[in-house]
């Protein structure tokens, strides 16, 4: 089977259903040049180009024993655009997603620099309460640490520190009202 290459299409297409390397070779040969042709015009981008026409020979060669050819020249140009419009539409999907993800940086960055400006000012009124109070407060809801801890490191009764708590949220919130206005 050296004069392969004399074969016409239909012939190299039953081989090809075969199972036979020499024809898919031979195919291979014949219509890359053509394949990269299309997907470069499409793409404009040779690296993506080489890929889609490497993808077509690769199904073309997987399912060569299901796939009904009529012309194998419109076959293979069909396949490579439909991989080609496939690629775009993946790369479109892959840029909205970049996309939103951007926007959600950008919003938890906000966040972010509001949570601190908050915790800024919680601080700021908190250190104008009366010591205990202002520990037990701190302690509690800006260090994260059960009453109990604060009570006993502070050598106070959990009811006392309780009532410190009471104490320094309604400052702290009465005083909130004037600064939230300026957040929202």
């Amino acid at each position: 089977m050296s004069a392969i290459h004399l074969l016409d299409d239909d012939q190299l297409t039953g081989l090809l259903r075969t199972g036979n390397e020499l024809a898919f070779t031979e195919i291979y040969n014949r219509y890359w040049d053509k394949l990269y042709y299309i997907a470069h015009k499409l793409l404009k981008d040779t690296d993506a180009a080489e890929e889609i026409v490497q993808d077509v020979f690769f199904i073309l060669w997987k399912k060569r024993e299901t796939l009904t050819i009529k012309s194998l020249p419109a076959y293979l140009a069909s396949m490579a655009r439909y991989s080609v419009y496939r690629a775009l539409s993946k790369e479109k999907n892959s840029r909205k997603q970049e996309d939103i993800i951007g926007r959600l940086g950008l919003k938890t960055a906000e966040i972010n620099i509001d949570d601190k400006l908050l915790l800024e000012i919680i601080t700021e009124l908190s250190n104008k309460l009366p010591e205990k109070c202002r520990l037990v407060f701190q302690y509690n809801k800006l260090q994260d640490r059960s009453l109990a801890d604060v009570a006993e490191q502070l050598n106070i009764s959990q009811k006392t520190a309780e009532g410190h708590l009471t104490k320094a949220l309604k400052v702290i919130r009465a005083n909130m009202g004037d600064m939230m206005t300026f957040f929202l």
